[in-house]
């Protein structure tokens, strides 16, 4: 069977200046990423505040429901397999959409245009996540959750499906929502990280900060998953991204931006230098 080698095999689209002509810089295809941003804007608002209070009552709300089925079936088994399940399958689904994100889309595309930018934004300045107050980090996957998870649950209980469904349902959401904080500490020093955090991201619990380093390093393409990390091993050692991204190719002509030179929208800022040793574990402070 042939091993898929997008990178070293596909000719590049750049065309050489004609010689009588000196090379002048190519425009980025994608629109710049935003600034260092301005402490203002690393608040978190009252309508943030809100919608990360909406998000969380509706997974709460998912997770009582089970709770109360469980109690009255006197089966915990089930719904607790199902947290586990869902917890797995969130890693999963974060690294596919931070695939996505990474390399497809600008900051026009609609519905996650603004998200992408913040990606880009992300990889030029890694530690800002680091200052952004919870709800100004999760506001944006809490109001996603506030209105698809009250309909799954209304489905789910209209069904009759036993406990278990919504232990997978209220679990999945809060792994989501609860993705950007694990991703904030897989940036964050060792001496600024809640009691037990470098524990849990030792213990594979939660996606550590050497292993996310890597997907800050060029080409930008490997460790996506911002959960556990759990599935980022099986992933990157398949090449199951690369395998998708000659599927898109191939279908539409569309190149994945971590099959080309790294634009400088995407590198790391000179002055994060020391961040990047942070995440990469050898910051001892």
């Amino acid at each position: 069977m042939y091993a898929l080698t997008p990178r070293c095999n596909l000719p590049s689209l750049r065309r050489a200046p004609p010689p009588c002509r000196a090379a002048t810089p190519t425009t980025p295809a994608i629109s710049a990423p935003p600034s260092r941003a301005d402490p203002d804007e690393l608040r978190s608002t009252c309508p943030q505040r809100a919608w990360t209070l909406a998000g969380s009552a509706a997974v709460l709300s998912s997770l009582s429901a089970s709770a109360s089925l469980a109690a009255d079936s006197g089966s915990y088994a089930e719904p607790i397999a199902a947290a586990l399940a869902a917890y797995s399958l969130a890693d999963l689904a974060t690294g596919v959409y931070h695939w996505l994100v990474d390399n497809y889309g600008d900051a026009s595309t609609p519905l996650v245009g603004a998200q992408i930018a913040a990606f880009q934004g992300h990889h030029r300045h890694p530690t800002t996540i680091t200052r952004r107050e919870p709800c100004n980090n999760l506001h944006a996957l809490a109001r996603a959750i506030a209105f698809a998870l009250p309909a799954v649950d209304a489905a789910v209980t209209a069904a009759h499906a036993p406990a278990a469904a919504h232990a997978f349902a209220g679990t999945f959401a809060a792994c989501v929502v609860l993705s950007q904080q694990f991703h904030s500490w897989a940036h964050e020093k060792r001496r600024r990280l809640p009691p037990g955090v470098e524990a849990l991201q030792a213990a594979g619990v939660l996606v550590s900060r050497a292993q996310h380093a890597a997907h800050h390093r060029q080409p930008y393409s490997t460790n996506y998953c911002i959960v556990s990390g759990m599935w980022n091993g099986v992933l990157d050692k398949n090449r199951v991204f690369e395998a998708l991204e000659m599927v898109v190719f191939l279908r539409t002509g569309i190149r994945p931006r971590s099959w080309d030179e790294t634009d400088a929208a995407w590198m790391e800022e000179t002055g994060d230098a020391a961040a990047a040793t942070a995440i990469a574990g050898t910051d001892s402070s």
